[in-house]
């Protein structure tokens, strides 16, 4: 099961562009690909005449197609020894090919034939043979030696699924987990509630602590226990256990009702927890740390303080988000359109807030193989649970996104509005990094399907910092996060002249640099210890007079369901 669950855990649900990707952008390619098809008859026979000969050579045993090393579906040995189940893989491989030659002998234009690719591959990808019990060998012999019972378990679980999990096939065993017992152990209290949000303050662990407290924003569409998840994987524990005064924002699952929640609104939200943890800590300054969607809420509270002279906004820290996107940064990127954003603007607005599973469940379906038919073969055809695995299970604990912030998010994507200094107005201030001057952090992941490292390397030519560190971590998504020190196969990347200015693309940067093996947390700990002050005696207790502890971490909001 470890393969599952780590290929799983690389595919996490984020917010990003896609969000604005219509059911119209997907029916639009499909549209062009018939009409051009349609358009050349000969081109068609020609391509019908290669997939026949294809298959006439597996017929007479005489084709040598082989599938990629790196295709999981097809490493049982009977692919290779049962002459049935080979040539029926051969006849599949055989369409893939047809298919990719076909593509690529259309005569669309770089994006169309980046939508027909992606569209395609989805549609041949869900024809595997493997998808089915009568064409998996590993499900076959699976149901024999079980006597069946493997085929019971698995209509047992497609039946929980369809009752229970809206019809989505389960990535996670939710069974074995429980917040506050074996996620989300870490010591702490809320000591701020508002509608929007709560402030956890998290119990030092030190004698001492530094000075200066740092701040964690989470992304909207996912709960804050990320940086808590379990002892061993915990960015909270690692901090508070360097003596860093640790504070997150729990924010509020979102109803119909609060579906006018805006990015200003989240924006004032995080201004409100910076001056509670300034008031509690004694401190002038807090360092701020976000990933993904977080990242970019930090980003935008970042313009609107430079933007106001407030200098409260220490060390700024960013993970694993995309501040300036481009339309080929990821697979299904070609699909989303102009009239696609419009259209997902207006069918935001007028339901007031998107579910969390209907993202999740739009999520999975960008990425198929990944996220649906392997747990499909998992979970039905052979008759196994799936994976209990807590970054999964944080996964499929979504919350909703209110109406109006995914429309801003849209609006940021479309305008590119961090990369135009002081043209696109938001949150009552036009937006502009350039005046941003926090020194920076900034954290991708090399094998980063959702916000790849590269895109994120862009972030670093928007500030105004002259300070700026960028690492890149061997991993993907919120495995880059959560790699915590001990885990053997850990590496990272850095510059190798940590003084010389990062150059300004990435991959000039990537030259540059030196694989350092082991986590990066320790690298970036100390960059963060250098940024916080002196040390001073540990409080005694969280809060204070004016902010008393409410709750127990990781407080109520975390407890809500969509």
């Amino acid at each position: 099961m470890p393969k599952l669950e780590d290929e799983a855990a690389q595919h996490t649900s984020a917010l990003g562009p896609l969000i604005g990707l219509t059911r119209e952008d997907i029916f639009g390619a499909v549209a062009v690909m018939l009409r051009e098809t349609a358009s050349d008859p000969q081109r068609l026979m020609k391509h019908g005449q290669a997939i026949g000969e294809d298959m006439i050579k597996i017929m007479t045993g005489q084709s040598e197609l082989e599938p990629d090393k790196r295709d999981r579906r097809f490493q049982d040995p009977a692919w290779q020894y049962n002459p049935f189940m080979r040539a029926g893989m051969q006849y599949y491989l055989a369409v893939q090919k047809g298919a990719s030659q076909w593509l690529e002998d259309l005569e669309l234009d770089e994006l169309e034939k980046d939508r027909a690719r992606f569209i395609s591959n989805i549609i041949i990808d869900s024809l595997a043979p493997t998808n089915t019990l009568i064409g998996n060998p590993s499900a076959q012999k699976m149901a024999i030696t079980s006597g069946g019972l493997s085929l019971v378990k698995g209509l047992k679980n497609a039946y929980d699924d369809m009752v229970h999990n809206k019809g989505m096939v389960s990535q996670v065993d939710k069974k074995p987990f429980k917040l506050g017992e074996n996620i989300a152990t870490s010591k702490g209290d809320v000591v701020l509630r508002t509608e929007m949000m709560e402030l956890v303050h998290y119990a030092p662990t030190t004698d001492e602590v530094y000075e200066i407290p740092q701040l964690t924003i989470p992304p909207q569409i996912n709960k804050m226990y990320i940086n808590d998840l379990s002892p061993e994987k915990s960015v909270v524990k690692y901090q508070v256990d360097n003596g860093i005064q640790t504070f997150v924002i729990s924010w509020k699952n979102p109803t119909k009702d609060q579906g006018h929640w805006d990015m200003a609104d989240y924006v004032r939200s995080c201004r409100e927890a910076m001056e509670a943890v300034s008031k509690i800590t004694g401190s002038k300054k807090v360092n701020v740390s976000a990933g993904c969607s977080g990242g970019q809420t930090a980003s935008m509270l970042a313009s609107k303080m430079a933007s106001d002279e407030d200098d409260l906004l220490g060390s700024l820290t960013l993970m694993v988000c995309v501040l300036h996107p481009k339309q080929n940064d990821i697979e299904a990127g070609s699909l989303v359109s102009e009239n696609g954003l419009e259209l997902a603007r207006r069918r935001a607005s007028k339901k007031g807030v998107i579910k969390g599973d209907d993202l999740a469940r739009g999520f999975a379906w960008l990425r198929p193989n990944d996220l649906i038919w392997n747990y499909v073969i998992n979970n039905y055809l052979l008759g196994q649970d799936p994976p209990a695995f807590d970054v999964l299970f944080w996964n499929a604990d979504a919350t909703n996104l209110s109406g109006a912030l995914m429309g801003d998010f849209l609006t940021v994507f479309e305008t590119l509005a961090f990369t135009r200094q002081g043209e696109v107005e938001m949150v009552d201030h036009k937006i502009d990094l350039s005046k941003v001057t926090s020194d920076l952090f900034i954290l991708g992941g090399v094998t980063d399907h959702i916000t790849p490292w590269k895109a994120t390397y862009r972030s670093t030519r928007l500030f105004g910092s002259k300070d700026i560190t960028y690492v890149l971590s061997h991993s993907g998504h919120m495995q880059a996060i959560l790699n915590p020190p001990g885990n053997p196969k850990a590496k990272y990347y850095i510059q190798k002249d940590d003084k010389k200015k990062l150059p300004e693309t990435a991959d000039q940067w990537l030259e540059g640099t030196e694989e350092v093996a082991g986590s990066w947390w320790p690298y970036w700990m100390n960059w963060v210890q250098t940024r916080s002050g002196k040390k001073k005696k540990a409080p005694a207790k969280t809060g204070n007079k004016a902010y008393p502890p409410l709750d127990p971490a990781p407080g109520l909001y975390v407890m809500e369901a969509c």
